[in-house]
């Protein structure tokens, strides 16, 4: 690139640094309103990301896996997997729709029966691993000399404990086979509901933290990158301080009218 255009190797950082403050405070725009901008910058972003993705597809699926085999092996025989995929733009045509719904059905059921493995593989350990000891006790070996249980702590068993309880509560919440008249099921029942609400907060809470983190980053981004360039750290976060003023102003005025 420096032979091909100096100049252009020499600025290529800045004018990197310019198109990104530019996405960025493209996409913030949304905060005051919908509006043209954000959406010109969410559709090249939804575009971007499927060119990228359509790379990832070829240089670590396609190209591997079906190219080169094809063409530097020798196995002829995997271009009938082209054919096989071209049956999916068949649906286009109504007299010859039918095929294509060979193709989908196959990698319909292909992808069930890998999430169905996936998921006994995943999920099937997690329910003899629930059984946990709860008396404290020593290391257990069989006649030969085998460890057969790992000893016990007294805090352990109390983990163990907690662990069992509210793995009881939870699957009593949904157990709907018999009305939940009796008083020790219902309670049961309810401390299972506040459980799981418990659960579903903390990860609520990750999520939130993940979306902060990457404000937090651009953010960074716009003061310590982009502000190096405009007279430094402390004008740029003048401006977003500004910018976010007028933002606060405009959604009020908008709302009174």
């Amino acid at each position: 690139m420096t032979e091909f255009s100096p100049w252009l190797a020499e600025h290529l950082k800045v004018m990197s640094i310019w198109l990104g403050t530019f996405c960025t405070l493209g996409l913030f725009s949304i905060l005051y309103r919908e509006n043209k901008l954000y959406r010109f910058f969410e559709h090249l972003f939804l575009g971007i990301s499927m060119g990228y993705l359509m790379g990832n597809v070829w240089t670590d699926t396609l190209r591997p896996k079906w190219w080169i085999p094809l063409w530097d092996k020798g196995e002829w025989w995997q271009a009938g997997v082209l054919i096989f995929g071209l049956f999916y733009y068949l649906i286009f045509f109504k007299k010859v729709s039918w095929i294509a719904r060979l193709s989908i059905g196959f990698i319909l059921g292909a992808s069930s029966g890998l999430a169905f493995q996936g998921f006994v593989n995943d999920y099937w350990p997690q329910i003899p691993t629930s059984f946990k000891p709860l008396w404290p006790h020593q290391a257990i070996y069989d006649k030969t000399g085998l460890l057969v249980s790992k000893a016990l702590s007294v805090p352990d068993a109390i983990n163990n404990l907690i662990f069992m309880t509210i793995l009881v509560c939870v699957m009593s919440y949904f157990f709907f086979s018999i009305e939940q008249n009796n008083r020790v099921l219902k309670r049961s029942a309810q401390a299972g509901r506040w459980m799981m609400m418990f659960t579903f907060g903390a990860i609520f809470g990750s999520t939130m933290m993940a979306r902060i983190a990457l404000l937090i980053d651009r953010l960074d981004f716009l003061v310590n990158d982009f502000g190096s360039h405009i007279g430094g750290q402390g004008v740029m976060f003048t401006l977003l301080l500004f910018l976010c003023g007028a933002v606060i102003f405009l959604a009020q005025r908008t709302d009174k009218e």
